[in-house]
């Protein structure tokens, strides 16, 4: 559980929910970043065979990365973060009620794939470009958390609208190469990114295939227009925009580019992306709206 925030007054909750479907949970809390892999590990060396995440996109990654490729666990997530994404995967909504609770204890199980990128998992997926451009503004170069809430990370998006420019990328997908100049290229396992856009909304999280959504360049009008048609998803039709699915994609700057991974901040120039069928078993709601094949 992430030991801050909404999730560190989850623990009550949890136990409760727990005690009156006679569960036992044993509860630990996080002390920083990269502890929840830790605790993970900790817990599957033991021999839990339910491991359970309380947080956001971040720490559900944490969680799952020791646990991918491994069979006898199943792992899942009580969303407690700020854009609470990958929870949308699952079926579940941001917040739990009676019903949700009986769904997460009840555990039926997916078989979820996984997106690797340079050797680090990914669940949700991985964006490089304007996103992650948004994304970097909100650092400091010490790689600290700017302080601004929402609306600093208003006034990142704005500025990084006027002022990005597009960087050339060499794609290799599947063996073809081509070259664009990149303004968004999002590779993903699920839909919905920064707490509402539908970047690749034919994304289903078990058919052993990333969705990609590549914008080229475009003028700021241009931009505009398609950014706004992104919450619904109906970007994809626009002539700017190649859509397609894959299982195995390279791509080549000729500098180091900030990219995310599940929304955490990294740098490379060289990305060998390519996706793991069935690499998690997850906890899901099968009433939900589940990012799933039925």
């Amino acid at each position: 559980m992430a030991g801050k925030g909404y999730a560190s007054e989850m623990a009550q909750v949890i136990k409760s929910e727990a005690a009156s479907r006679q569960k036992e949970v044993v509860i630990d809390f996080t002390r920083s970043k990269g502890h929840a892999s830790e605790l993970s590990e900790k817990y599957f060396n033991e021999g839990y065979k339910f491991i359970i995440g309380v947080g956001g996109d971040g720490t559900f990654n944490e969680v799952a990365t020791p646990l991918a490729g491994k069979a006898d666990v199943v792992t899942g997530l009580v969303a407690a973060g700020t854009g609470n994404d990958f929870i949308q995967i699952l079926g579940f909504p941001d917040r739990f009620g009676s019903k949700e609770w009986d769904v997460l204890f009840k555990a039926d199980t997916k078989a979820m794939d996984a997106g690797s990128c340079n050797g680090r998992f990914f669940f949700n997926g991985m964006g490089l470009g304007f996103d992650a451009q948004v994304a970097a503004e909100n650092y400091t170069p010490e790689g600290e958390v700017k302080p601004g809430g929402k609306n600093k990370y208003i006034w990142h998006i704005l500025k990084t609208i006027l002022f990005y420019r597009e960087k050339r990328m060499i794609v290799v997908n599947n063996g073809m190469r081509s070259e664009t100049d990149c303004f968004i290229n999002t590779v993903s396992n699920g839909r919905r990114y920064a707490g509402g856009f539908y970047l690749t909304p034919e994304a289903v999280a078990d058919d052993g295939l990333l969705d990609v959504c590549s914008i080229r360049k475009i003028g700021l009008l241009r931009r505009l227009r398609v950014l706004t048609m992104v919450p619904k998803g109906s970007h994809i039709t626009d002539k700017s925009v190649n859509y397609y699915k894959t299982s195995h994609l390279e791509l080549e700057f000729a500098m180091r580019v900030p990219y995310h991974l599940d929304g955490e901040l990294y740098f490379s120039d060289r990305f060998e992306i390519k996706i793991i069928p069935g690499a998690l078993n997850v906890i899901y709601n099968p009433g939900g709206k589940h990012f799933f094949n039925d």
